[in-house]
C-alpha cells in the first residue's frame, strides 16, 4: 500500500509541477480575440448632441417648429463652445459632423420650412454623430479652394470654419502695415465676412476673410 502511495504521488507531483509551469510560460489570450472592442470615438462622447437632435426631431415630427428651432440653437451652441477642442480631436470628424448640423439648421431655419428635408437633415446629423468618421457626404473631387491665393477651404473642398479664418485674418492685420488706400476696402471685408460668419455661411465669409488677406499681404 505504502509503495502504491509513493508511485501515485511521484506520478502526481510531476504533472502538477508541469500544469503550473505552464500556465505561467503560456501567454494568455489577448482580449481582443475573445471579445473585439469597438473603434475609439474620434470625437469623444457625443450623447449630449445627440439628445438635443432627438428633442429637435421630435418636435420637427410634431410639426412644433417654434421648438425645433430652440432646440437646434442649443445645439449650435453647445456645438460651438466644443469646437476648438473637438477640431484638435479629429479634424475630418468634426468637419462631417459641422457640415451636418449647418445642413440641419438651413432647412430648419429657412422661411418656409419642408418637413421632409427637415426630417432628411436631422437623420443624417445622427448618423454623423453616431459615425463622425463616416463617408464624407461633400462631393467636391478633393480638390482645394483658393481665393486670392488663400486656402478657404480644407483639402478636400470643404469650407473652413469662418472662425478659423476671422482669426487668420486679424492675426494678419495685426503684423500687416496696410496701405492708406486699402485701409477701408480691409474695414468692409472684416464687416461683410463677420456677418456672413455669424449667419452661418462659412463659404463667403471665408471669401471675404480671404480676399482681406490677400489685400493686406501687398
Amino acid at each position: 500500500m505504502r509503495n502504491f502511495l509513493l508511485s501515485t504521488v511521484l506520478i502526481i507531483v510531476p504533472v502538477v509541477v508541469f500544469a503550473a509551469g505552464y500556465a505561467v510560460l503560456t501567454p494568455a489570450t489577448p482580449t481582443s480575440q475573445a471579445a473585439s472592442s469597438p473603434p475609439a470615438a474620434p470625437l469623444g462622447d457625443m450623447a449630449a448632441f445627440v439628445a438635443i437632435t432627438s428633442d429637435v426631431q421630435k418636435s420637427a415630427s410634431q410639426n412644433d417648429l417654434s421648438n425645433a428651432q430652440a432646440r437646434i440653437t442649443d445645439l449650435e451652441t453647445a456645438w460651438d463652445e466644443k469646437a476648438k477642442a473637438l477640431r484638435q480631436a479629429d479634424a475630418n470628424a468634426w468637419g462631417n459632423v459641422d457640415e451636418a448640423i449647418d445642413n440641419a439648421l438651413s432647412a430648419i431655419r429657412t422661411k418656409t420650412p419642408d418637413p421632409s428635408k427637415v426630417g432628411q437633415t436631422l437623420a443624417v446629423l445622427q448618423e454623423k454623430l453616431a459615425n463622425p468618421s463616416g463617408p464624407d457626404s461633400v462631393q467636391t473631387g478633393g480638390m482645394q479652394i483658393t481665393v486670392a491665393g488663400i486656402a478657404t477651404t480644407d483639402a478636400n473642398g470643404r469650407a473652413l470654419p469662418c472662425e478659423v479664418m476671422l482669426d487668420q485674418f486679424r492675426s494678419a492685420r495685426t503684423a500687416a502695415h496696410i496701405l492708406p488706400a486699402n485701409v477701408d476696402r480691409v474695414d468692409t471685408l472684416e464687416v461683410k465676412g463677420t456677418e456672413r460668419c455669424n449667419a452661418d455661411d462659412d463659404t463667403r465669409a471665408d471669401d471675404f476673410f480671404a480676399q482681406g488677406i490677400a489685400l493686406m499681404s501687398n
